[in-house]
């Protein structure tokens, strides 16, 4: 069973999307006059905290720049399954790649942990950072992101912020630097698909309502309506027509002459 190949970058696709959310940040230095006299955009990096941390210790502070703050860095820390979002493990559906039927099962529920932290050196750009993004969630962000572009299934992906923590290293003589640290702890609640596979089966190839005059369930059926695709043989992406017909339900079962319409 294991061993067919496939993949869909969705765990990609959803590290990107997540990243791109906070890759237009900028903030800004004003002069006692309340005049903007910079503005900055602040950096994005996908890496661990640990590593700019180990830089700015690891320089030597002789040198006129050892990091450029402020700055940002995101990383994707855990993956769990989330039972609340499970669904039925035998249903599937139907889709279609521009060509063929494909049958996909139902997506499997999976919640992605990022850590969103912010690095600086002033307080107030901290805050400017902070600010810019809060308000966004309430708890929650939603991104509709493209898991699975072969067949064009878009998901909204709500992107919830857990917690936030603000850590200050101000104490230390006077050869350690100083970093101020936000670390905003978020949850993606994505989709995982398994294998796609071409199938035939499950096309309706004909509708049929039964109309009766009476509102009583067990009244019979006076008039019915069917429709059926035109060619027989058509599939999702041809261009067709329909064949629509009405029977009136008596003793002789006449049927009326066939109607056309295409679409």
């Amino acid at each position: 069973m294991l061993g067919t190949y496939y993949y869909h970058e969705i765990i990609r696709k959803t590290i990107v999307s997540f990243g791109t959310l906070f890759n237009n940040i900028n903030i800004k230095h004003k002069d006692s006059n309340g005049d903007v006299v910079s503005d900055l955009k602040v950096p994005l990096a996908y890496a661990p905290v640990q590593k700019f941390l180990a830089r700015l210790e690891q320089e030597d502070l002789n040198k006129p720049v050892a990091i450029t703050l402020p700055r940002m860095a995101f990383e994707m820390t855990d993956i769990s399954y989330d039972p609340s979002r499970k669904s039925g493990v035998t249903q599937s559906f139907k889709a279609s790649d521009g060509t063929n039927l494909k049958k996909v099962f139902m997506p499997v529920p999976y919640n992605i942990g990022f850590e969103l932290n912010i690095l600086t050196k002033l307080n107030d750009d901290a805050l400017q950072i902070v600010e810019q993004i809060l308000p966004y969630f309430q708890p929650a962000f939603t991104l509709t992101v493209d898991l699975v572009s072969s067949i064009g299934e878009k998901r909204d992906i709500p992107i919830v912020l857990d917690n936030i923590s603000f850590q200050d290293d101000y104490e230390g003589d006077f050869s350690t630097r100083r970093a101020l640290i936000y670390t905003l702890k978020f949850t993606a609640k994505t989709y995982l698909f398994g294998p796609i596979s071409n199938t035939t089966d499950g096309l309706i190839k004909k509708v049929q309502v039964d109309i009766s005059s009476s509102s009583d369930i067990s009244a019979k059926r006076e008039m019915r309506y069917t429709a059926t695709p035109n060619p027989i043989n058509a599939g999702p992406e041809d261009n067709f027509g329909f064949d629509e017909g009405w029977e009136f339900l008596t003793d002789s079962n006449s049927y009326s002459p066939t109607q056309q319409q295409d679409i």
